[in-house]
């Protein structure tokens, strides 16, 4: 943060910093989105599953396979963010 602020005040900040400083907090921004909209989808997957099979016990080893097979998909997707936004991190 103190660095952020130290190259605030200066005044010579050239153009090609500020773009590297504004990829670096566009890279930082969605790399947290990614993260916290994983970690609720996974909990609100796993909740509603518990429920599901509260609901219907007979049924857990079909709800337990949909659940698995949904939060893997929903880390794939975090895990092709991450590396999205390193990408544009880095570039």
């Amino acid at each position: 943060m103190l660095n952020m602020l130290m190259l605030l005040q200066d005044g010579g900040l050239s153009a090609a910093a500020a773009l590297n400083n504004n990829a670096l907090l566009g890279a930082g921004i969605g790399m947290g989105l990614a993260i916290i909209g994983a970690g609720l989808g996974i909990g609100r997957i796993g909740g509603q599953a518990v429920e599901a099979i509260a609901r219907q016990p007979e049924a857990a080893a079909d709800i337990r396979g949909a659940m698995i097979l949904t939060a893997a998909l929903v880390e794939g997707a975090t895990l092709a963010a991450l590396v999205f936004a390193l990408l544009f991190k880095l570039a």
